[in-house]
């Protein structure tokens, strides 16, 4: 919990509840649905809470705006989201319904009410959002061609309406297709941890 203080030193008190109560509710939730590999839910904060918030330096979401999170698992990136920008709204996918359970029980036990879940793959969601974010959930070609239709029109953040990845690795044949319109960030620039020194935000504008 104290990595969350040092990279965002101006979180409000509810918000250090909220971030605080992850780990113990995480814990208990992995144990009987594993949602986070169980050698990792020591590094919640690091490699999931954190690697989340990583976003939340490339962006700052204008108040009101909406995002949907495509293959949110235990709800990575979408909860830290969530209580970092408590003025937006959060809508969390994914195919597995038991990923979903955990993720909206965590929301309802933490109090965190700007947030909508669903049991379904993104190909039925209909409603559209200023901004799409993604785990690692597949390549971002693929993942691209069936988000289109999710993305307003209008603008209302700093940034063009778009995709936000948080990705790993070697990146360069994944993005050629989409060069002009994508921007990388490396999460080394905002981080000091060896954990992001391969990781990165891949930022696609539709």
């Amino acid at each position: 919990m104290e990595i969350l203080k040092k990279y965002f030193p101006n979180l409000s008190p509810q918000q250090i509840q909220q971030f605080a109560s992850l780990y113990a509710l995480y814990s208990d939730w992995n144990a009987k649905i594993n949602v986070i590999s169980r050698k990792d839910i020591e590094n919640l904060y690091i490699h999931h809470v954190l690697h989340s918030l990583g976003i939340a330096k490339m962006i700052s979401f204008t108040s009101e705006s909406e995002i949907m999170d495509v293959g949110t698992g235990g709800g990575f990136p979408g909860i830290p989201l969530a209580i970092f920008f408590p003025e937006c709204k959060f809508h969390l996918l994914d195919r597995i319904r038991k990923k979903i359970t955990v993720a909206t029980e965590i929301a309802k036990t933490i109090g965190l009410e700007n947030v909508s879940f669903r049991h379904c793959g993104v190909e039925e969601e209909a409603h559209k959002f200023d901004f799409v974010v993604s785990r690692a959930v597949m390549p971002l070609g693929d993942l691209l061609k069936i988000v289109r239709k999710n993305i307003k029109q209008e603008q209302k953040n700093a940034f063009p309406n778009g995709l936000i990845c948080l990705k790993g690795g070697e990146l360069q044949a994944e993005i050629a297709p989409v060069k002009r319109r994508t921007i990388v960030y490396d999460l080394k620039d905002y981080f000091d941890e060896e954990f992001f020194v391969t990781k990165k935000i891949v930022y696609v504008q539709i």
